[in-house]
């Protein structure tokens, strides 16, 4: 009755008292290893939940939450997108592709996790993510600006020990955003916003092999050391824009 499946009922003889006790017994032990099975599949349900969503949209969706959708004043979004990836695929097989790039992107993951980032998507050999989401932090750009160099060394370091010239094109802005979950059966955490487009922009007009940032990055830095003015660029759908960058570092 105090939900204690470890009990047993002492089995003291062969009569009618003693079969019950049997039968008991059994009874219990077929609820603990049912209770167990649930217990597994639970966590793995949670497991596989948390690797979709961050951990307090989660909880709000478990808890019946309808649509959810958070404006948040100030992120920083990171947008990379590997170079060379295309022509090295036309050359491997289906499974050697997916297993070279499932090999670097759990680095980002391993990345993004240590420095407290959110992933937010992969599509096709581009990764986002954005710092100061779900929960708001005020060094979102240092941390974000940190992991994209971190991110370039570890492309550096899967080259030396793959033999690929691979490189990244990384790029980050810093303001508003909208972050919500999508779909129904097959749900994603995502972001909307200038914000985002800007980061966009400056992965694409941005330079191998360095991190890109917007002027509202670089002012909301610390520490500012390592970047440097690449001047004004045009920037598609957005005109003209002062962008700073930093190199790479070894690993």
């Amino acid at each position: 009755s105090e939900g204690d499946l470890s009990v047993r009922a002492a089995v003291s003889s062969r009569d009618e008292l003693g079969r019950l006790a049997e039968t008991f017994n059994r009874m219990v032990a077929n609820i603990e290893e049912q209770t167990e099975t649930i217990r597994r599949q639970y966590d793995e349900n949670e497991r596989l939940l948390l690797a979709i969503l961050p951990r307090p949209i989660a909880r709000r969706l478990k808890a019946g939450e309808g649509t959810i959708a958070d404006a948040f004043s100030n992120v920083s979004v990171l947008f990379a997108d590997l170079v060379g990836f295309t022509p090295l695929s036309s050359r491997l097989g289906p499974e050697e592709l997916v297993q070279m790039l499932d090999r670097l992107f759990s680095r980002f993951d391993e990345l993004v996790r240590e420095m407290g980032v959110e992933k937010i998507k992969t599509i096709g050999d581009a990764y986002m993510a954005c710092c100061g989401l779900p929960r708001p932090r005020d060094d979102h750009a240092d941390v974000v600006a940190k992991l994209g160099v971190r991110m370039l060394a570890a492309v550096q370091d899967f080259n030396r020990q793959h033999g690929t010239g691979l490189d990244l094109r990384i790029g980050i802005a810093t303001g508003p955003a909208v972050a919500g979950v999508i779909g129904r059966s097959k749900f994603i955490y995502d972001l909307w916003g200038d914000t985002v487009n800007t980061a966009s922009r400056m992965e694409s007009h941005g330079v191998p092999g360095c991190v890109q940032i917007t002027r509202e990055t670089y002012a909301a830095l610390s520490d500012r050391a390592g970047f440097e003015s690449r001047g004004i660029i045009q920037v598609k759908g957005k005109g003209e824009m002062e962008v700073f960058l930093a190199r790479g570092q070894a690993a």
